[in-house]
């Protein structure tokens, strides 16, 4: 379970996914007017025709050429669209009916789409024949059998577990607020509105101890968490105060705005990359 600790210390208030080999939310085809068109399965579903296969078993064709540098790792974050279909034809799962695409982890997804991923640059469009073993393996209650992908690499970054390199002390460029919360702006908001004490935050965040060891983040979970201010750490309410949604900081949070001491949870000074996805009434 998940510690979700900025809410006061109170545990066990999301479930930590115990798969994750899963994209995200394979199954039933969403309702919805489709951002992309879903294209029709392709004649070469069954057979991979003049594909490069790696010593795993998966097969690769590039769609389309990538048009940017560099590829990535195998713990990065990646931003990406795709769609899934089985071996009869059939769309198993696709990014087009959502309101953005997949940003996961790497270590989140299917061993083949992360390996499809790999060896795309962003931009690259490329199908993948994956086989069973790089994709639900046999799971009880999952899809059996190989599956084909298209997949879209948008763009990556870092892995959001990284610890950052300034992890003792905020540096040059960071603001100390009177409280001695510190924050250093990662990303620039949007849309003028602050959230205020009472308020809803969507939030993705990971939240690292001094020595560098990460002991909570929805990276890991199911997607942002939704909190309220005024029911999280004071740390907390203050720097969100001062975020726009679609902004990303780095706060530096005290003990005494974080935990105060309390057993069993994390003592000393905290570091948090937050980015405010949404916020409200």
């Amino acid at each position: 379970m998940s510690m979700c600790l900025p809410l006061h210390g109170l545990k066990g208030l999301t479930a930590l996914l115990v798969a994750p080999m899963v994209a995200l939310g394979w199954g039933v085809l969403e309702a919805g007017t489709p951002r992309f068109p879903v294209p029709a399965p392709p004649a070469d579903l069954a057979a991979p025709p003049q594909a490069t296969t790696t010593p795993s078993g998966l097969a690769t064709l590039q769609v389309q050429p990538g048009t940017a540098p560099g590829h990535p790792a195998a713990d990065d974050l990646v931003t990406a669209d795709y769609v899934i279909w089985t071996q009869d034809g059939k769309v198993l799962d696709t990014t087009a009916t959502w309101d953005k695409p997949l940003i996961r982890p790497m270590g989140r997804l299917l061993k083949g789409m992360r390996e499809a991923l790999q060896l795309m640059t962003p931009g690259e469009v490329r199908r993948a024949w994956v086989p069973m073993a790089l994709a639900f393996a046999g799971a009880p209650n999952r899809p059996q059998g190989p599956l084909v992908m298209e997949l879209r690499l948008h763009a990556f970054e870092p892995s959001p577990f990284k610890a950052p390199a300034d992890l003792l002390g905020p540096g040059d460029g960071a603001q100390v607020l009177p409280s001695g919360l510190a924050l250093r702006v990662l990303r620039q908001g949007q849309g003028g509105q602050h959230p205020r004490p009472g308020f809803w935050v969507s939030v993705q965040y990971t939240g690292w101890t001094q020595d560098g060891k990460v002991f909570d983040s929805t990276w890991r979970n199911s997607g942002p968490a939704t909190l309220r201010l005024g029911e999280v750490i004071r740390g907390w309410t203050e720097g969100l105060q001062l975020m726009e949604p679609g902004g990303k900081v780095r706060l530096w949070v005290p003990e005494k705005l974080a935990y105060r001491g309390q057993d069993g949870m994390p003592k000393g000074t905290l570091v948090f990359d937050i980015e405010l996805m949404e916020t409200g009434e």
